[in-house]
């Protein structure tokens, strides 16, 4: 138990700002530390409805509150997975052989097209949570549960690029067969919770996402022969936005 307990706290340690006990970061504590990923999209997914509650009383404008939709998981997660999308970008536009795109992904510094797709993808996802409508918004508080509910499971199924990178220690950590049955469920959980709330919108989401997961695993095959934890970032951070782009089209179509 006390192992399970560890690694829900290094699960939000590393992945969120939200403070937590300290635990060891060791492989044992480490070992279910991926079926708590998805935990964090759900407190990210009840805050957007805290959230959309507070601007509707601040009366604040579409603008307005797109922009804190939009900043809301950056607050809850630190920018992490950000940063992936940011360094992936960067190595996908040096369209520079695989060894050399593996070395700018480790790369600290952030490269001229890391900052003009950071910057677009801003752009765009104010533009899209601006006109998101309301009604629809528990819905879409489920693609941050989705989205890390797919990265878990392509780090527990897809090959790894970096074999001594901090993605394959968390894969060697996990006990695989609890995490697919875990990742399963949530699936199954946001899948039967979607439904209830908007089954053509849910329908969207999940459609969506495995098409983005798709492309995921494509991308990351060809063009850096497995998948990191940068990677992963991306895939989050572009899951995010694709969902939420199709469910904003749903509501105003639907």
């Amino acid at each position: 138990m006390k192992k399970i307990w560890n690694s829900f706290l290094i699960a939000f340690a590393m992945f969120s700002k939200i403070p937590v006990p300290r635990a060891d970061w060791d492989k044992e504590n480490m070992r279910y530390m991926m079926c708590f990923f998805p935990l964090i999209g759900v407190v990210i997914g009840v805050l957007l409805q805290g959230l959309g509650i507070l601007c509707t009383w601040l009366s604040f404008g579409d603008t307005m509150r797109g922009a804190s939709f939009v900043l809301l998981p950056v607050l809850v997660t630190g920018g992490i997975h950000m940063d992936g999308f940011l360094d992936t970008t960067d190595a996908l536009s040096s369209w520079q052989p695989r060894e050399k795109k593996l070395e700018i992904l480790k790369d600290s510094h952030a490269g001229a097209f890391a900052i003009i797709m950071g910057c677009s993808y801003f752009v765009l996802a104010l533009g899209v949570w601006s006109e998101m409508d309301l009604k629809v918004l528990p819905v879409a508080g489920l693609i941050f549960v989705v989205s890390r509910t797919l990265s878990s499971l392509a780090l527990s199924t897809f090959p790894k690029a970096n074999k001594s990178g901090s993605l394959s220690m968390f894969s060697d950590a996990a006990q695989k067969r609890i995490l697919l049955i875990t990742l399963a469920l949530w699936l199954i959980v946001c899948a039967g919770i979607g439904i209830c709330l908007d089954w053509k919108q849910t329908i969207l989401l999940f459609v969506t996402a495995a098409v983005v997961y798709g492309s995921y695993y494509r991308l990351a095959m060809k063009q850096f022969g497995g998948t990191t934890g940068d990677i992963a970032g991306f895939f989050t951070q572009i899951c995010e936005l694709a969902c939420a782009f199709v469910i904003m089209l749903g509501g105003k179509l639907l």
